[in-house]
Order: C-alpha cells, then structure tokens, then sequence
C-alpha cells in the first residue's frame, strides 16, 4: 500500500492525462495485474479499496458485483462475496446505487436510514402511510420467524410481477429495508434475506452514530481516496452525497489547508484535481512517468471507473451508454456491453453471452474505439482478457460473430488460438 505524510515537494504537482489514468487505477486496484491466485480476505480488501460494489441482476454474463471483483482479482469462486455478507463483513445499502459495503461504514448510511424520506424513489412515504398494517405484519412475521425471502410471502392481489408492479410484501420490505429496520442477513441465488437489523448487526446502537459534519468529511476523503484524484465536480456522485457546490469547494479548501488533500493539475484542465494524503507516493509516481499501467482486463458498466459517464469522458475519452434500457433496433453496441480496459486506456467494447450449460462463451460483438491502432499484440492483449473471462465462465469455447473494424476478428482469433482458446469466427 502507498502512503506518505511527507510534503509533496512540488507544488502545485501537474500530472499529464496519461498519468491522471493511471493514478485513478492504480487507486481502483487496476493498474497492473495480480502475481498471486485471490484468496478470500482479497474480495473484502477490494471492496474496502473502491469502497462500494454495486448490485446488479442482469446475467448475460456474471452479475455485475461478480464481474468488477474478477477485473480486480481474477479468477476466484463467486461464493466468496455471498460469504462475506453472511459473516457480516460486509453489509447492503444504498450508497452509490444499490451496493455492498465494508461493516465498518455502516454508520456513514445511517443517516439516510433515519431520514429515507430524502431518498427519494427508494422509500414511498406514501406506502408506509396507507398499508402501514401490511408493513407491521411483515415486520411481524420476521421477527417471530427469522429472515425472509420476498418469495416467502404467496403473491394475493392477482398481479404479474416486475419491478414496477412488486406485491405488497416486497414493498414493505423495500421501505424497511431503506428505513434501516430490516437489513439482508444472506443471499441465496442471489435471493436476499431480510432480517432485523438489530440481529444482523447487534452491536450497533445510534448512540455510536458519528455526526452529519464528520459523516460528510468522512465520504468526501473517501471519494478522493477511491478515485486515486478527483475534480471537484466529480466527488459528490461516488457516494450520491449530494453536497451544494459551494459547501464541496469550502470543505476542499479546508481538507487542503490541514494536509488531509493535495491539491494538483492535469494537462489541459483548467480547474484542480485532488489527491487523498495517503496516496502522496502514488501521485509522486504518477507526475514521474513510473506508474505503468499493463493490466488488460474487461469492465463491467458499474464498475466505479464507467459508472459516471461524464468522469470517463474527460479522464479516458470514452463516451459510453449501457444500452439494455435503449430498445433493441436503437442500439449502437448492443445490450450490456462491457468497456475493454487495456493498458491504461478504454480501447473499445464487448457485447458478450455466456452460454453456460453449452460451456460457450460469444462474442457478439467488439468494438474499438475509433483511432485505436489495430495490431497483433492488441489482439493479443484483449483475446488473453476474453479467454481468462470465458474460463471463469467455464465456457472454454468462443465464437466471434461480429468485430468493428472487421479486420481484427481474424487477428483476435488467431490470437485466441495461439493462446490454447477453442475459437471460431462466424462464416
């Protein structure tokens, strides 16, 4: 781990673009690829470095959570992250979205809790005010019969199901969820289970709930921190703190004034970037030119480096959209595509389907991004992270049926094949 207490020696620090990228991923666990296989303390250690991991259910390939730990990790069981959170390492919430967070920050959410009014479409203050006897019965059921699945309660008003028509019982553990009342003791198939919190976390009591200043000064360094450095417009969205932009610059400047940030430049930015204290070795490194980044890896679209559009637009130059909402004759790269990352830069995309019963994994499409130089150890780099990706699938065979430009799915084959992978291209 990088850190320092000594002063920057230069001031203010300038970082080129290239060395912006690669402080952000060094800070994101993505700069280099691991030496060692993970070993389960390396899921919590990940999570604690982003410090969330977004939930999410669609499985074209590995649900999302999965994916962003496999970026990081590499190949290691997927049972490791639903094992942490029945340990009670880790527990869910809503920071950014919906997410998994070290125990140890439960107290940065518990404010929301206690105000879930605030949150918006999570909590229907409207629901907890009409069918209050429905939330009390299933509060009632769960503390005389233990954690509880939605699929526990039989569906009674005659509705399908979907998100937006969830029945009554879902709801209500929906707003006791956000109220902090029920937490999600376990998952099971990805199912949760919802259980009083006061039995998923007994040591926890508001006594030991840190104030709204500290709570606010906690999160924006640990923004900064996650980011590896951070325009001020950029802070607020990593843990949808919301903060007025004069209140954020007041609290930068003090954070800089007491040493807690670095204050520094990127190429071409006419505003500050930020850097937590602790990473002072790191962005001595980065202004250097010794922070190199050689890790080829593919990113799931909620992995903290996608997830906010704009922040990859100005960092990597990638404007991307996650189109499984877009109907499908509208879509540009196809339903859940997957950014390329590829040695400090966001090369292109993958729109990808494992077929998992048939042990296949297709590539339904990939492509570049415009003016990437197309060449063999390219290809080379991204069919080792495709391979490595098909193979935690167990889906050793791959097919490729579509790349843009086509000329580099012959190269990405004969890639894939002087790796060992069983590859085939579409006729």
């Amino acid at each position: 781990m990088h850190s320092s207490h000594q002063p920057i020696l230069f001031d203010p620090p300038a970082l080129s673009l290239a060395a912006a990228r690669a402080l952000h991923l060094a800070a994101q666990g993505l700069l280099q690829a691991r030496r060692k296989k993970a070993v389960k303390a390396d899921v919590l250690a990940a999570v604690r470095q982003m410090g969330v991991l977004q939930i999410d259910t669609i499985h074209v390939v590995a649900r999302s959570p999965y994916l962003v730990l496999w970026s990081r990790l590499g190949d290691y069981p997927q049972p490791w992250l639903e094992q942490l959170l029945a340990e009670g390492a880790l527990f869910e919430y809503w920071a950014h979205e919906a997410c998994f967070v070290p125990i140890e920050d439960y107290g940065l959410y518990r404010h929301r809790m206690l105000d879930p009014a605030a949150m918006g479409w999570k909590y229907s203050v409207k629901w907890m005010a009409e069918q209050g006897e429905a939330v009390a019965s299933v509060l009632e059921h769960i503390r005389a019969n233990g954690a509880a699945r939605s699929a526990d309660f039989e569906r009674t008003d005659g509705q399908a199901g979907g998100w937006w028509s969830w029945k009554p019982e879902k709801r209500s553990l929906e707003v006791l969820f956000t109220s902090g009342v029920l937490m999600i003791a376990k998952r099971h198939n990805f199912q949760r289970y919802y259980d009083l919190a006061e039995r998923v976390l007994p040591g926890w009591h508001d006594g030991l709930l840190p104030s709204e200043d500290q709570v606010r000064r906690r999160l924006l360094l640990a923004s900064v921190k996650a980011l590896g450095l951070a325009r001020a417009s950029w802070i607020s969205d990593y843990f949808r703190t919301r903060q007025p932009r004069a209140s954020l610059a007041r609290d930068l400047q003090a954070l800089v004034d007491e040493g807690a940030l670095l204050r520094c430049t990127v190429d071409g930015w006419s505003d500050a970037v930020y850097v937590h204290a602790e990473h002072g070795d790191l962005l001595r490194d980065a202004v250097a030119g010794k922070l190199a980044p050689t890790l080829t890896t593919i990113l799931s679209p909620f992995d903290p480096v996608v997830w906010d559009r704009r922040r990859a637009l100005e960092l990597f130059g990638f404007d991307y959209r996650l189109e499984c909402y877009t109907p499908a004759e509208k879509r540009r790269y196809g339903y859940f595509t997957l950014p390329i990352l590829r040695r400090g830069a966001l090369v292109g995309r993958l729109d990808a389907k494992a077929h998992r019963a048939q042990g296949r994994f297709e590539i339904k499409s990939l492509a570049l991004e415009d003016g990437v130089h197309l060449s063999t150890r390219l290809a080379q780099d991204v069919a080792g992270a495709v391979q490595r990706l098909a193979l935690w699938h167990a889906c050793p065979d791959i097919d490729i049926a579509q790349t843009q430009p086509a000329a580099f799915g012959a190269l990405l084959a004969q890639a894939l094949l002087d790796g060992g992978a069983v590859a085939r291209r579409a006729a």
